[in-house]
């Protein structure tokens, strides 16, 4: 079994950026407010300015793509948003997502973001479940995933500080 490591996208990774993040909204659709059919008409100079101005990581399984996770800053001074996390399922349990998250927390202290941010899916457990494990926790903050449909999703929130435990 290889060893899976995580790194840094640059703007010319476009491409790579483009087929990791298409598999994630193709693999899991309810855990997104984007469409996969909204992003596959995105055009390069899209992609190329979503890794200029993002934080984005991709985990890699022996060179293979298998995980991807951005840090964005948020609308609210202090405060960076973690978004589009998604891990293969060929990675799934084997340390993937933990990788990126410490990716995003690291980027987000680094970057000077106080707290870092997420939404995730009602019902996906699994995902909660990362999250308080890296001292995340609900903030009561509750939304749509997409507009106009029936899902939610809730706010989990951290300072970038190291969680204490």
């Amino acid at each position: 079994m290889a060893d899976i490591t995580v790194r840094p996208l640059a703007p010319d990774e476009w491409r790579l950026y483009r087929t990791v993040r298409l598999a994630a909204l193709a693999d899991a659709p309810y855990a997104f407010c984007s469409t996969w059919a909204g992003e596959k008409a995105f055009t390069e100079e899209t992609w190329r300015g979503r890794l200029a101005r993002r934080g984005t990581f991709l985990a890699e399984d022996g060179g293979e793509p298998c995980g991807l996770v951005s840090v964005v800053p948020a609308e609210s001074a202090g405060d960076a948003d973690l978004v589009s996390m998604w891990v293969a399922p060929s990675a799934r349990g084997r340390g993937a997502a933990g990788l990126l998250v410490g990716a995003a927390l690291a980027r987000a202290a680094e970057e000077g973001f106080a707290r870092l941010r997420l939404w995730v899916t009602e019902g996906n457990d699994p995902a909660e479940r990362l999250y308080a494990r890296h001292g995340f926790v609900r903030t009561g903050a509750v939304q749509s995933v997409r507009e106009g449909e029936d899902a939610r999703e809730f706010e989990m929130a951290r300072t970038t500080a190291p969680a204490a435990g």
